[in-house]
C-alpha cells in the first residue's frame, strides 16, 4: 500500500512515504504493551488528563497550519478544515475535563454486600481510520483511550499521511510517552497480524463496510472487542409542515459539506408530496449556485473529491443508477477540471430494484423520494441496509419526535442536519456498525468494567 499525498485539486504529487518495516511494527507493539503495563496507564489519571489539556491548547494554537494540511491533502474546504481542527481541540478538552467522572467507581445496591464497578484499561488498541475527517477520526479514538489508559496503534488512510504524521507529532509534543499513540504506515494484512497479536486487546475502525467486516472478523476470531463506524445512507425527511426555506438551506449543507464525503451526510431526501415540487425547485436552484474551486479559496463552496479513484467510483455509480431507471434531474458527471470535481447532482425516480436504492453515494449526489404520509416516510427510511443518522424537518416537534423514535438508526436530529459534538454519542446500527464513540459511552467501549463485592 503506497502512502502518498496527492493534491486532489490538481492531482499533483506532493510527497511519498515509506511503509514501516516489520521491525518497526514490532518496536511499536513492544513500546505500547510496555506502556500499558506501566504506572502511566494504570496509575493516577491526572497525568494522562494533563496531556489532553496540553494537546487541546496545541491544536488551538496550530489551527491554521493543520487546516491547510488537510485541505491540500484531501480537498476539504479551508473553513471546514478549520472547524474540524477546532472540534478536535474540543474533544480533547472534553475528555480532559470529564474522564475522571466517567471512570469513577459506580455503586450497585445488592443484598450480597457492598458492590461497585471499577473502570480499568484493557490494553493496546489497534485503530484503522479513514481520510474524510483526517484529524477528527483520530481524536475520537485517541482522547477516550488515552484518558482510560489504553495505548493505541493507528493505521491511517494511505492518502492522508501528512495529517497522520502531524497528529502523531502533536500527541508527543503534548507530553504523551512513547507508545501512547503510534502512527503506522502499514498494509491491511499487517493490520490483521497486529490484531491477532496477544498484546493487542481491541480494534476500532471507521471506514467502509468491506474493511469493517474484515477487521471485525479478525477481532472476533481472536476473541477481542471491536467497534465499527461504517457507511450510511441517511435520510433527510421534510414533512408538509416544515419551514421549507430552512429545510432547503440546511439540506444543501447536509449533502454537500466535505464534497458529500461524509458517512452521516444526507443522502436520501424523503419529501412529503404536498411540498415536494417546491422543495425540489428550491433545492435544485441552490445546487446550481454552488461554486467549484480551490479548497483554499474562501469563496469556493464545493471542493474536489479526495482522489481520482473516488471520482471514478462515483461516476460509475451515477451512470449505473441512470441505466437502471433513475432520472438524472441535475448534474451527473465529472466537472471539466484537472482536479477530482463532480457536479452537484440530483437523482429522482429511484425504484427499489435499482441498486442505487441501497447504495451509499460518497459525493455530492442527492436522491429525492416523494411520500404521501408519515408512515410511508418511516417505511422508506427503514428500508435500508444502513442505520447511522438522519434528520426530520417539521414545525410540529411532537410529530417529529414520534417519527424519530420509529426510525431504525443510531442518531436522529430534528430541524438540523446529522451533526457531532464531543458530549454526544456517535454510532449506528445494521451495516453502519456497532459501538459508540464520544460522550460517556465512547470512553467505556474499551475498559474493563470490573465488579468488586465486599461480603460482610
Amino acid at each position: 500500500m503506497a502512502y502518498k499525498t496527492v493534491n486532489p485539486f490538481n492531482n499533483q504529487l506532493i510527497k511519498e512515504y515509506a511503509n514501516h518495516s516489520d521491525a518497526e511494527i514490532e518496536v511499536a507493539l513492544t513500546k505500547a504493551d510496555a506502556l500499558y503495563h506501566s504506572s502511566w496507564s494504570k496509575g493516577d489519571i491526572e497525568q494522562r488528563l494533563t496531556v489532553l489539556h496540553k494537546l487541546a491548547d496545541l491544536i488551538d494554537n496550530q489551527q491554521e497550519a493543520l487546516a491547510k494540511i488537510a485541505s491540500r491533502e484531501m480537498g476539504k474546504l479551508i473553513a471546514q478544515s478549520r472547524s474540524e481542527v477546532q472540534l478536535c481541540a474540543q474533544i480533547a478538552r472534553y475528555y480532559a475535563d470529564n474522564a475522571k467522572t466517567f471512570l469513577a467507581p459506580v455503586k450497585y445496591p445488592s443484598e450480597l454486600g457492598e458492590a461497585w464497578v471499577e473502570h480499568h484499561p484493557i490494553g493496546v488498541i489497534m485503530a484503522v481510520e479513514p481520510w474524510n475527517f483526517p484529524y477528527y477520526q483520530l481524536m475520537r479514538v485517541l482522547a477516550p483511550n488515552l484518558a482510560a489508559g489504553n495505548p493505541v496503534l493507528c493505521k491511517h488512510a494511505s492518502i492522508v499521511p501528512q495529517c497522520a504524521e502531524a497528529f502523531a507529532h502533536l500527541v508527543r509534543e503534548a507530553g504523551a510517552p512513547e507508545g501512547a499513540w503510534t502512527n503506522l504506515f502499514i498494509s491491511s494484512d499487517e493490520v490483521s497480524a497486529i490484531i491477532a497479536d496477544p498484546r493487542v486487546q481491541g480494534a476500532a475502525l471507521t471506514g467502509s463496510e468491506k474493511a469493517g467486516s474484515a477487521v471485525a472478523a479478525q477481532a472476533a476470531k481472536h476473541i477481542k472487542k471491536s467497534t465499527l463506524e461504517l457507511g450510511g445512507n441517511d435520510v433527510f425527511i421534510v414533512l408538509d409542515d416544515a419551514h421549507l426555506d430552512k429545510a432547503v438551506e440546511i439540506g444543501v449543507q447536509a449533502r454537500l459539506a466535505n464534497a458529500g464525503q461524509v458517512c452521516t451526510a444526507a443522502k436520501r431526501f424523503i419529501i412529503h408530496q404536498d411540498i415536494a415540487d417546491q422543495f425540489l425547485r428550491k433545492f435544485t436552484d441552490a445546487f446550481r449556485q454552488v461554486k467549484l474551486g480551490d479548497p483554499l479559496d474562501e469563496s469556493t463552496t464545493l471542493g474536489p473529491l479526495s482522489s481520482k479513484e473516488a471520482l471514478d467510483m462515483l461516476s460509475q455509480q451515477v451512470s449505473e443508477a441512470v441505466q437502471k431507471g433513475a432520472k438524472l434531474h441535475l448534474g451527473g458527471k465529472p466537472a471539466k477540471s484537472e482536479g477530482n470535481f463532480f457536479e452537484p447532482t440530483i437523482l429522482t425516480h429511484i425504484t427499489r430494484d435499482n441498486p442505487a436504492y441501497f447504495e451509499e453515494f460518497f459525493g455530492p449526489v442527492a436522491q429525492v423520494y416523494v411520500v404521501n404520509n408519515d408512515d410511508e416516510a418511516v417505511r422508506l427510511a427503514n428500508d435500508s441496509h444502513y442505520g447511522l443518522g438522519g434528520a426530520i424537518f417539521s414545525r410540529n416537534i411532537t410529530r417529529a419526535k414520534q417519527m424519530a423514535s420509529r426510525i431504525e438508526t443510531g442518531m436522529v436530529w430534528i430541524n438540523w442536519l446529522t451533526d457531532t459534538a464531543a458530549e454526544l454519542p456517535f454510532g449506528g446500527v445494521k451495516r453502519s456498525g456497532f459501538g459508540r464513540e464520544l460522550s460517556d459511552l465512547g470512553i467505556k467501549e474499551f475498559v474493563n468494567q470490573k465488579l468488586v463485592v465486599v461480603r460482610q
